[in-house]
């Protein structure tokens, strides 16, 4: 197990580092997906039991409870790529060290704080005033960013599987970011437009993370081909030596 600690100013979090072998790593990891299943499962606090009446007809139980639904849809989907994010993120690294975790940590505590943000945006009384909406993309564009941050970290203490060039990391960043723009974008279009023009806004994310999407993924490709190439080159000349 690799596990070091250096010497660090009083009260400094301590310089730990998790290779993917070992069991620090698979628990912090596992740690992580708990903690997602969990905000998961609490969002389903925010749909109340409709009324008598409203079992009547589908209709009727369907007004009753469509702004709740549509709250629960769309942060359901929301935690789930914050979940698909933070295992691609994981994947892409050896090692984890105390920072990256606590970074992590910080990205947990904005997706734990989702189901009550979700519960203002689409409750009866609050889904059409602007302060709901713009807290959920607040909270919503914080973690995003959080977590593009512990991913920057990470590559930069050399903690990456495959070594990525400059290009890829600065497309890999302005991909990262893409959705957390659109999400403070969404702000001032609530407060100036509307509620509902600013949660549409949020759909620009599916273009728009097509868009830069597809160079960063062609970008990875590329440097993984590139370590391939390196490796293989190596293993011909350790080869060649030993001959």
């Amino acid at each position: 197990m690799r596990l070091s600690v250096s010497k660090q100013p009083k009260n400094a979090l301590p310089d730990q580092r998790f290779d993917r072998e070992t069991s620090e790593f698979d628990r912090s990891l596992g740690f992580f997906d708990a903690t997602y299943a969990f905000a998961l499962t609490l969002l389903i606090l925010n749909i109340d039991l409709p009324k008598d009446a409203a079992w009547q007809s589908p209709q009727a139980l369907l007004d009753s409870v469509s702004w709740q639904l549509i709250g629960f849809l769309t942060s359901f989907f929301v935690i789930i790529i914050f979940w698909l994010s933070n295992n691609s993120i994981i994947s892409r690294l050896r090692t984890l060290d105390s920072v990256t975790i606590v970074l992590n940590i910080v990205v947990l505590a904005f997706v734990i704080f989702i189901p009550f943000t979700t519960q203002a945006i689409s409750d009866p009384g609050l889904e059409l005033l602007p302060l709901p909406t713009v807290v959920y993309a607040i909270n919503v564009a914080g973690a995003i960013i959080v977590q593009v941050i512990m991913y920057e970290v990470a590559m930069s203490r050399g903690y990456g599987r495959v070594e990525r060039s400059p290009r890829t990391r600065r497309l890999e960043l302005i991909d990262g970011l893409t959705n957390p723009a659109v999400f403070l974008l969404s702000i001032p279009v609530t407060l100036l437009v509307g509620t509902v023009w600013g949660k549409l806004t949020w759909a620009l994310m599916i273009p728009l993370g097509f868009l830069t999407g597809r160079p960063a993924r062609r970008a990875e490709l590329e440097d993984l081909a590139a370590q391939a190439r390196r490796q293989r080159a190596a293993s011909t000349g350790r080869s060649g030596t030993r001959s």
